[in-house]
């Protein structure tokens, strides 16, 4: 019998951070005096409890941890989402108010794409809407990826180059070279799934 996968949050350790193995985990932690440490059972528990003091964290049961959190998202802002068929690897990404749930702006669909690529065109795509019209509200994703490539300024997709999805890799480019030659001042927000729901620019095909 297989063991039930679980998330392990490293608030101390030498490298901070989300790890989805315990060996990995154990390699932060293991000699390091007093490390912080806790496993999740899932990876949106983790990226919450993560989000928190360990101070308050020690003291809330997994359940707590979400029943217990007075965080709401923040209306006045751009949700993104991106969407990807598993069968002809279409993929098409959209920005819309995370309020009204009005489209901002919605591109694809691109041939041979991912979900993650999408999310990360999706919110330089916003974050370049939002430098132009200077717009400051906060940027909201669901994907924990995409937002680690937009800190690194380059998404570090695992997608093959084929003439199908030359135009895909373009603009992959073309946003990588515009968050290298810009500065924006937009917070970049988790859309915390499992505590608010779906985010308001998801296109529903789950």
């Amino acid at each position: 019998m297989s063991k039930e996968k679980k998330y392990y949050v490293v608030w101390k350790g030498i490298k901070p951070g989300i790890y989805d193995n315990w060996n990995d985990c154990k390699m932060q932690v293991e000699g390091f005096e007093n490390a912080q440490y806790k496993s999740y059972k899932t990876l949106e528990e983790a990226q919450l409890a993560f989000s928190k003091p360990f101070q308050w964290i020690k003291k809330q049961s997994s359940v707590d941890l979400f029943l217990n959190t007075n965080e709401k998202p923040i209306l006045d802002s751009i949700s993104v989402d991106a969407a990807c068929s598993g069968s002809t690897l279409k993929m098409e990404y959209q920005g819309v108010n995370t309020a009204t749930k009005k489209v901002i702006f919605k591109m694809g669909p691109f041939d041979d794409g991912t979900n993650n690529a999408g999310e990360f065109l999706a919110i330089v795509h916003a974050l370049a809407l939002c430098k132009k019209e200077n717009i400051k509200i906060p940027v909201y994703s669901d994907s924990l990826t995409a937002i680690s490539w937009i800190k690194k300024k380059k998404a570090n997709t695992k997608l093959k180059r084929t003439e199908k999805n030359e135009e895909l890799f373009n603009l992959i480019e073309r946003a990588e070279n515009w968050l290298k030659e810009n500065i924006y001042s937009n917070q970049i927000l988790k859309w915390l799934t499992q505590v608010w729901g779906e985010i308001p620019a998801d296109f529903g095909r789950k």
